[in-house]
């Protein structure tokens, strides 16, 4: 499935997309001077996807604290918190999925690399669990990713490198995609350039950032001088999310500004002074009386406030459906889910992939309000993976296994109900291929592992017959399974996970 992003619209006057699933594996870089369009170029991108991908932004100059009144991002003042405080609310923001923006706007060149790295921290620590595709947005990267020291301390610069590499080099895995923007690729770290796989170069005029941009773009030296002649909003792009061979684009227009307008030319005061040197001139006030700081506010309020606000509207709407409209839902819903179930090596997945996954595909069909949270995702998930639809769920007799399985790890669940299933139609016993699957891992002696430990919580019971078939049998609701063979290799119709 594809979600295309437009940004605009190439020199030939053809739309300009962008592949949002396949930004998020491979990254972006964006380059350009001052006043060459990098800002707009990522409100742009920011505003496009923000219904589809949780997203945080690194605002060194607080360009894109207006995103919060158009697409509800939650805005950290970054100068009212101390790091721990900010690594914290890294952690909680991606685990409520709640898109920030860190206005590091009035900090000083090193508390803004440290509260940076601090809130990349957080993002980028979370349990598995919670590795949701997110974008990170870091405008004037060169300003967290240096490629020499500057004037802040050692310490400073080697935690917020430290954090840039980790995001490029190996947020991937965790389901981070860095969007890095930067005046001059001199002087972004080569390291964290280096790891982008898609390009779009703006206007610059230094002879080495030319030429450093016509080499990321496969282009040959004698056409380095092109970059010169962009205009503001124009890019050259290239990479697998946006085009394979080097293309022009121009940015198209966004819904949200920023919140200082571009410098204009101003007529000066036709009323003049009646003694100028006096007013310039005049004593400075008083230091003895240290500047007032607002109070910190309570982030996780602020997080926890974001998604009440979310779940406010669902209940509303879910009150207002009809008993038919709830029933085609939950059916698209399911369906949705054995779609996502279906993809090639989803049993090994992260449930935070599956669950962005399946996200995506209830907002394309209209069910961006009805999306039940990850919770409940992941009681829907071990079911479905046990092969159990709603008329399971519902059946009495069933309840007696749910509350059974309860007893058990979240992860190991879904095997417990798929055995009893089998168990409850007299099925063959799975294999352990299929346990092993079930339980999302490869391999088999795992699958052996599971079953014992299922049976020490005298949940089951395991034996093998004469001719070395498996059978195993509920406690206390006497089900058992036919004899089926542990070393299957091919799962059957009634253990595939995705029926």
């Amino acid at each position: 499935m594809t979600v295309a992003i437009e940004m605009g619209y190439t020199t030939a006057g053809a739309p300009a997309c962008l592949d949002l699933e396949e930004l998020l594996a491979t990254r972006l870089l964006v380059q350009g001077n001052s006043g060459s369009g990098k800002s707009h170029l990522l409100r742009r991108l920011l505003e496009q996807s923000a219904p589809w991908v949780q997203q945080a932004i690194i605002d060194p100059e607080g360009d894109f604290v207006t995103l919060s009144d158009r697409f509800g991002h939650l805005v950290i003042e970054a100068e009212d918190h101390i790091e721990r405080d900010l690594q914290v609310a890294g952690e909680r923001a991606r685990i409520h999925r709640v898109s920030v923006v860190l206005n590091l706007e009035g900090l000083d060149a090193e508390n803004q690399m440290r509260r940076a790295a601090a809130f990349l921290g957080g993002l980028f620590d979370v349990a598995r669990d919670h590795w949701y595709p997110m974008l990170i947005a870091v405008d004037e990267a060169q300003l967290f990713a240096p490629a020499i020291a500057g004037e802040v301390s050692d310490e400073a610069r080697k935690l917020s490198l430290g954090a840039m590499t980790n995001l490029m080099c190996r947020g991937r895995k965790r389901g981070l995609a860095g969007i890095i923007a930067t005046q001059r690729l001199a002087k972004l770290a080569k390291n964290v350039a280096a790891e982008a796989s898609n390009f779009l170069m703006g206007r610059t005029f230094l002879d080495i950032d030319m030429a450093r941009a016509a080499d990321l773009l496969g282009m040959e030296r004698r056409q380095a001088d092109a970059f010169r002649d962009l205009e503001r909003g124009q890019f050259m792009a290239l990479g697998p999310a946006l085009s394979r061979r080097p293309l022009g684009l121009r940015i198209g227009p966004t819904d949200t500004r920023p919140r200082t307008a571009p410098p204009r030319l101003l007529p000066l005061p036709e009323a003049t002074l009646e003694d100028p040197r006096a007013l310039i001139l005049a004593a400075a006030p008083p230091e003895n009386m240290p500047p007032r700081r607002r109070p910190s506010p309570d982030l996780l309020a602020q997080l926890m406030g974001a998604n009440s606000a979310v779940e406010n509207r669902s209940e509303a709407v879910e009150q207002s459906l009809s008993a038919e409209q709830l029933v085609d839902r939950r059916e698209r819903m399911e369906r949705n889910l054995r779609a996502v179930l279906a993809e090639p090596d989803a049993a090994y997945r992260a449930i935070g992939v599956l669950y962005q996954e399946f996200v995506v595909r209830c907002r394309i069909e209209g069910l961006g309000s009805a999306i039940p949270d990850l919770g409940e995702f992941r009681r829907m998930l071990t079911c479905a993976r046990a092969g159990l639809g709603s008329n399971w769920v519902e059946d009495e007799a069933w309840q007696d296994v749910s509350a059974r399985a309860s007893i058990l790890p979240d992860d190991m669940q879904g095997v417990f109900m798929m055995i009893a299933r089998a168990a409850k139609e007299g099925l063959p016993c799975p294999s352990d291929l299929a346990i092993a699957r079930a339980y999302g891992s490869h391999s088999l002696r795992r699958a052996q592992r599971l079953l014992t430990y299922i049976e020490e919580q005298g949940l089951i019971v395991c034996r093998l017959d004469g001719a070395g078939q498996r059978i195993v049998t509920l406690v206390e609701l006497a089900w058992a399974t036919a004899p089926g063979d542990p070393n299957a290799e091919e799962l059957s119709a009634a253990q595939d996970c995705s029926s």
